[in-house]
């Protein structure tokens, strides 16, 4: 539903925060308020940034807005001061009939983060938002999976990754040639979402950039747009 990064838009498919829809009933992140038309009946969040969470513009201590006060299950990382609906996901959630595993992600200094593996009938999906790495002790998750939907926020190697001056903990985002390379162990099929600036500056081309590198890695790649309905 969604493929901008927290970037001005200047596309018209990709002009739209993230957001995916499973099944027109769960929604994975709310980038934009406009995605609650949709009617899911929850929503998982990997992390509380607002092109991942529109709410999170706001004020800290907000009152939650009207339109999340419909007894939608939100789920995320950890708590959100003023909404209280907001429940953290566990490491295992069931609902509507498909199996959601929470697994913690390293992306950011001052909010938790997580990608979703989503398994039903078979068929397994891992949405990982933004991220840089998964630490190997959730790897096994990973395993044959049927597709993985992640970020394109930066198409060079190394993408931008810093490290806190206090903590020494790396945040930030990977390259996308970084993340074929890792996800291309685990599966054949991998969808881009979340795209940085550079993408705008020439789509066609960035298109190509992306095709090449998969062909390297034997993956098939995918570049998502603003209401691209795919069967996995």
């Amino acid at each position: 539903m969604g493929t901008r990064g927290e970037i001005e838009p200047s596309a018209p498919k990709h002009s739209n925060h993230s957001g995916i829809l499973i099944d027109n009933k769960m929604m994975f992140d709310l980038g934009e308020e406009k995605f609650l038309r949709e009617k899911p009946n929850c929503i998982f969040i990997t992390h509380l940034h607002p092109d991942h969470a529109f709410f999170a513009r706001r004020p800290i201590t907000p009152p939650a807005p009207s339109c999340l006060k419909r007894g939608i299950k939100i789920f995320a990382p950890e708590k959100y001061a003023g909404f209280p609906q907001i429940k953290i996901a566990k490491r295992i959630n069931k609902i509507n009939g498909y199996k959601i595993t929470a697994i913690p992600t390293i992306h950011s200094l001052h909010v938790k983060s997580c990608a979703y593996f989503i398994e039903k009938g078979g068929k397994k999906i891992l949405y990982t938002g933004d991220m840089i790495w998964i630490k190997k002790t959730y790897h096994h998750f990973l395993k044959n999976l049927d597709a993985v939907i992640t970020e394109g926020s930066f198409i060079k190697k190394g993408g931008m990754v810093r490290r806190g001056k206090t903590t020494r903990r790396i945040f930030g985002h990977n390259g996308i040639p970084d993340l074929i390379k890792f996800f291309s162990k685990f599966t054949k099929q991998i969808i881009l979402v979340h795209f940085g600036s550079w993408f705008y500056k020439d789509a066609d081309g960035a298109k190509k950039k992306i095709k090449k590198l998969g062909k390297i890695y034997e993956t098939e790649m995918n570049i998502g747009y603003d209401g691209m309905k795919t069967s996995i």
